[in-house]
């Protein structure tokens, strides 16, 4: 489960997250939409621990995790994928997804995840993360990176963002798999959709 209790945060003077309460009870799956600017990517990046807020308290598992690192929420469980998905240069797609899972992973394996976010395991486990990926392709694999952990509870900020129309309704079947099958918490935060709401 994570909580959050009045959580605040400015940015240049400016209220980015006012008073913020939000509970989240395991097996999960909750979508978050809002317009630009609206403060999802900061809501997401503060549980991770990326930034800090400047006032309130985090629980995750019952345990306060308000002044935990960003290393230390991970090994917790909480995983995290970003909007914009980071280049590696020199590392292949199957060194991100093995060092993702945390333990030793056959290609046979990284490729039955790569398959499953839409990629033909063939002709990507063996790449490099590089500038030859396009952006959609790059989402993607991150994806599967964060599939491969297989975290208490992850986030999602934007996985839509710079892939096709597959992307929208696979992704959720994507992501109802990975509640299904692991049985824990999973948070998505869309794009601003105004019309949009999933929540099961």
């Amino acid at each position: 489960m994570l909580e959050l209790k009045d959580i605040c945060f400015t940015r240049d003077n400016k209220k980015i997250l006012n008073h913020i309460n939000l509970k989240i009870d395991t097996d999960k799956f909750v979508v978050i939409t809002g317009p630009n600017g609206s403060g999802k990517s900061t809501l997401a990046k503060i549980i991770m621990g990326i930034e800090k807020p400047d006032k309130g308290q985090i629980l995750f598992d019952n345990k306060d995790i308000t002044n935990l690192s960003v290393d230390e929420r991970a090994k917790a469980g909480i995983g995290f994928a970003f909007q914009q998905p980071i280049r590696f240069k020199g590392i292949t797609v199957y060194d991100i997804i093995r060092l993702s899972a945390g333990k030793d992973m056959t290609k046979m394996e990284a490729c039955d995840i790569l398959s499953k976010v839409g990629l033909c395991a063939k002709e990507y486990v063996d790449r490099e993360i590089n500038a030859s990926l396009s952006g959609g392709e790059l989402k993607r694999i991150e994806i599967a990176s964060v599939v491969a952990r297989n975290s208490k509870l992850t986030i999602f900020d934007e996985p839509e963002a710079g892939i096709d129309l597959w992307s929208f309704s696979n992704l959720i079947q994507i992501f109802e798999a990975m509640r299904k099958i692991i049985k824990r918490n999973y948070i998505d935060y869309f794009s601003p959709r105004k019309n949009f709401k999933y929540c099961r």
